[in-house]
């Protein structure tokens, strides 16, 4: 992929002004290795790897935000002696187990129990090198402290579990300034772990958000992030009245667009783009058509199914002109297997997302139950 990209800029007969993405891994650590070869603003590939190295990013958060995060290490799968390792590092059942790097919920595993622990690792042995071959590429190309060079991309992590209110804090850095100006929240189906819709703005309080913006300053300068969009997830635990960090992803969030489009007026994209051009953002504030936007993930709960019938072109178009402003993205077609779909939880099957716009939340989400009615998806299910 870098020498795609390497050979389709040399090929362009213009200036090059600015090299932006919005994707995740490889894309994301793909840009400072090609800005850094044709001269163009970004942040330093070690600052963002200190993001998506999930060890590393942990261990610098825990030097400057301790209480915000949880009890984690770092283990080799290929270990036998791995679980005996993880409980020796203070981590108990149940505790959550990914790669060093990972996109989406990939190769992410709820651990109870030891069996669950085998099974977790019979999945890494197996798939891991899908993940580590390139990211290991990508961790020779950056000058790394000899202690994260060792905790290379076919290590995972093993974390304690976190929860609470989920949301995701959007923001750049100009010039060494850290600018948080926008928080989504994650709104997950009840009883289950699957994400139900991003909603925009965030309804968490004013004061909760305030100190998710402090924690955000803080670690990224710590970083030495610069010049680059991001974002990052939190919990907050309503009971205990605690904020968690949950990771920093070094893009803006593709979901988010149009949700940003909808409430102020432009998506999002456009502070990539400024910040690439070597400008300072400027995203307008409230400006969009509606009050509250989101994105939802039209779900089935099945075990493993087949499609056999998804809406036309037609019935697309009456369900989206239902709700003006609304856009349904169907993720599967006749004969897709459901287990086959990329990056799904271990709960159920996202067929469709669909982009919507209101006055409210409340009609926001009746909104939603109108538009869904007239979507006509059938499946073969496998028992």
């Amino acid at each position: 992929m870098l020498q795609e990209a390497e050979a389709q800029l040399n090929a362009f007969d213009g200036t090059i002004d600015a090299i932006a993405g919005y994707m995740d891994f490889p894309v994301s650590t793909m840009l400072p290795i090609l800005c850094n070869k044709f001269g163009t603003r970004t942040t330093s590939l070690e600052s963002l790897l200190k993001c998506e190295h999930k060890f590393w990013s942990r261990s610098v958060q825990n030097e400057v935000i301790p209480d915000h995060i949880p009890n984690f290490t770092a283990f080799d799968p290929f270990d036998d002696g791995a679980l005996s390792k993880i409980g020796e590092a203070g981590l108990a059942f149940p505790f959550f187990v990914k790669p060093i790097k990972s996109s989406g919920s990939r190769l992410g595993f709820r651990i109870d129990n030891p069996e669950d622990f085998d099974h977790a690792v019979q999945k890494l042995r197996a798939d891991i090198g899908t993940i580590s071959t390139p990211f290991n590429y990508v961790l020779e190309q950056a000058d790394l402290p000899d202690e994260i060079r060792e905790v290379d991309g076919r290590y995972c992590m093993a974390e304690q579990i976190i929860g609470g209110r989920q949301c995701t804090v959007e923001g750049y850095v100009y010039e060494g300034e850290v600018v948080p100006y926008g928080v989504v929240d994650s709104i997950r189906y009840p009883q289950v772990l699957s994400f139900f819709y991003y909603l925009y703005p965030s309804n968490l309080p004013a004061r909760v958000q305030d100190k998710m913006a402090e924690l955000t300053r803080t670690i990224m300068s710590h970083v030495g992030f610069n010049n680059s969009a991001f974002n990052i997830e939190y919990f907050w635990d309503e009971v205990s009245d605690q904020v968690w960090l949950l990771e920093i992803n070094t893009r803006i969030s593709q979901s988010h667009c149009d949700l940003f489009e909808k409430v102020d007026g432009i998506s999002h994209q456009q502070v990539t783009v400024d910040l690439a051009l070597g400008r300072r953002p400027d995203m307008p504030h409230r400006q969009g058509e509606h009050k509250v936007a989101g994105k939802f993930f039209y779900r089935v709960f099945f075990t493993d199914a087949t499609v056999t019938g998804v809406p036309d072109k037609q019935q697309l178009e009456a369900a989206q002109a239902k709700v003006p402003g609304t856009y349904i993205a169907p993720q599967v077609k006749v004969g897709t297997r459901l287990s086959d779909l990329p990056e799904q939880d271990a709960y159920s099957f996202a067929v469709a997302y669909i982009w919507m716009g209101a006055k409210s939340q409340g009609k926001l989400l009746w909104n939603y139950e109108q538009v869904i009615k007239s979507l006509n998806f059938q499946f073969d299910i496998e028992e």
